[in-house]
């Protein structure tokens, strides 16, 4: 018997699939799994199988498809990762409760919700969670806040009125996420994952960055080079540079030395394009390169300001490292010549990409709960690139 022409029977009911397969199974690019992935999945959107509807065992599934244990295994992890049926540990595989909604509205999209696309971390980020979700059979859609909280806002009702399958989210910053966006998440069944850092309130897998370590990297290479005058540069002030600073001020203090508040610059809160801050940065630049105890080591929280200011440090015919060394906070994978000279405190975001997809399919399948504390902290390591070094005259320790 060919198997699409094969009734399920499934709680003493029998469903006839020949009505659908004559297109299908003349489709000779499916494997054998997709086809039983799809057979079931019509079974699932024209309501002959009912939400909490008890699957047959893989092996009994196996008997009434003639193949393989394993082909079964992959159909039913297929449709378990696009949240349409449920394993329960001893009880076993049940139709999910929004199976048919999810079929209907095209929850097999992952979305990935970040501050920014083109630069720092953001493009290996958005590469990684597209490549994962590609591999688990889903579409990724991205949405850009521009770390603006009622833009975020509106992406997650839309997210919501689309019901897609999963979120990801860099939390915007400037002010901080309030806990009821992510919450109206949860509440519609859609998973989240907080990467970068989390939000108060809320209980959701993290897949965080060690800010403070950060920071103490950073004052570690500059120390070891031998700077004693240091500055630090943000696009703007959060809890996220507090950490880095609190870190870096640390190790600076360990050695006796201090960052003076007159060395550090913040942005404007909210404020992502450097373009905007760029007179700013230029002044503040200045100022700081014309003092008497002017600083021979800049610390920048993000990759995109450290270029900002190598630029500027050129232009005002300042040399790297020889004069002043510069460290940034990015990307593990330096996308453009520019990164590559610049020395930075670096994480590895491909990675984060990946398990940010896996933890979502995870929760999709009911393997760990939609509010699970399960929290994951990214490596950090530093990138010398060609900006970080002694002053000249100045032997390193």
């Amino acid at each position: 018997m060919n198997l699409d022409d094969r009734p399920l029977i499934f709680n003493d009911e029998t469903f006839d699939a020949s009505s659908f397969s004559a297109g299908r199974s003349a489709d000779s690019t499916q494997t054998k799994y997709e086809r039983i992935q799809e057979l079931l999945k019509t079974q699932i959107r024209e309501g002959q199988l009912q939400p909490g509807t008890a699957l047959p065992s893989e092996q009994q599934l196996a008997n009434l498809f003639e193949s393989a244990r394993s082909t079964v295994r992959q159909a039913m992890g297929m449709l378990e990762r696009e949240g349409l049926v449920t394993r329960v540990q001893g009880k076993g595989t049940f139709v999910h409760e929004n199976a048919r909604q999810r079929l209907a509205s095209g929850l097999n999209i992952l979305a990935l919700v970040i501050p920014e696309v083109l630069s720092g971390f953001y493009p290996s980020l958005q590469h990684s969670f597209e490549e994962s979700a590609r591999e688990s059979q889903n579409q990724m859609m991205v949405c850009c806040t521009r770390n603006n909280i009622d833009k975020q806002g509106n992406a997650i009702l839309q997210l919501i009125d689309n019901q897609v399958g999963g979120v990801a989210i860099v939390p915007a910053s400037t002010p901080p996420t309030p806990a009821y966006q992510i919450r109206q998440l949860q509440k519609a069944g859609i998973p989240v994952v907080l990467c970068h850092r989390p939000v108060e309130g809320i209980v959701a897998p993290l897949l965080g960055l060690p800010y403070n370590e950060i920071g103490r990297l950073a004052g570690e290479a500059l120390v070891e080079s031998g700077h004693e005058h240091f500055a630090f540069f943000a696009p703007h002030r959060t809890h996220t540079t507090d950490k880095y600073l609190e870190g870096f001020q640390t190790v600076l203090a360990q050695e006796g030395y201090e960052l003076p508040e007159k060395n550090c610059y913040f942005g404007e809160d909210g404020v992502i394009d450097m373009q905007i801050l760029d007179v700013e940065i230029s002044k503040t630049l200045k100022r700081l390169m014309e003092s008497k105890d002017r600083p021979t080591a800049i610390f920048s929280s993000f990759d995109s300001m450290a270029e900002r200011l190598y630029l500027h440090l050129n232009k005002m015919g300042i040399r790297m490292p020889e004069e002043v060394s510069l460290m940034g906070v990015g990307d593990k994978i330096r996308h453009s010549v520019l990164q590559q000279h610049i020395a930075s405190v670096t994480v590895d975001e491909t990675e984060l990409g990946h398990r940010a997809a896996e933890l979502l399919n995870k929760m999709r399948s009911g393997e760990i709960p939609i509010e699970s504390s399960e929290s994951y902290i990214i490596r950090a390591e530093v990138y010398h690139g060609m900006t970080l070094g002694a002053i000249s005259g100045v032997e390193m320790r």
